[in-house]
């Protein structure tokens, strides 16, 4: 089989009503943004990329859980305020979610250990476990398709995305944490 990084970049792709060379006012940036556009709509497809584990273990974590759990390990603890703001997304949004997770147990409410007065969320040792268990089967599912690859092809994939996401998280003034 034919491996896509070695396509010449003036390939054909398939797609109802033409190629993506078929649009109006088409240019040579614009083409390779549109074929990165198309891929990542394709690649938020396959979020999930492992079996679901049974419910015995706690089941998967939802893709909301699974960033802000992300988030809060790397940050401490996080007040409803701060993940507003860290997500761009309302606190009505967060407390729905974040009432979730303290359900399921992953996360607690504490008093802010800096003084403040809002109360955050810490990841409990339930979230951590169920945080580890979904991030080692994403990855087991990553390494099953890049099997056949170069540990190369992998590092460079690797940073590139890496460098998509920082200028992603650049212009949108909110720059994720990294371990």
């Amino acid at each position: 089989m034919d491996n896509p990084v070695d396509k010449p970049v003036d390939s054909p792709v398939e797609k109802p009503g033409g190629s993506p060379a078929d649009q109006p006012g088409e240019t040579a940036m614009s083409r390779p943004t549109r074929l990165v556009e198309f891929e990542s709509m394709l690649l938020s497809r396959h979020a999930h990329l492992h079996a679901p584990r049974p419910r015995a273990s706690g089941g998967h974590l939802d893709r909301s859980a699974y960033l802000l759990l992300s988030r809060i390990l790397i940050d401490g603890p996080m007040s409803i305020g701060q993940l507003s703001e860290a997500f761009a997304l309302d606190a009505s949004t967060l407390n729905r979610q974040t009432a979730a997770m303290l359900r399921a147990g992953i996360v607690e409410r504490i008093p802010d250990p800096d003084g403040g007065i809002a109360r955050k969320f810490r990841i409990t040792e339930e979230g951590e476990r169920r945080l580890e268990a979904d991030r080692a089967a994403n990855i087991a599912g990553v390494e099953r398709v890049v099997e056949h690859w170069s540990p190369e092809d992998v590092a460079v994939f690797a940073a590139y995305l890496e460098r998509f996401n920082r200028d992603v998280e650049r212009l949108e003034g909110r720059p994720w944490p990294r371990p």
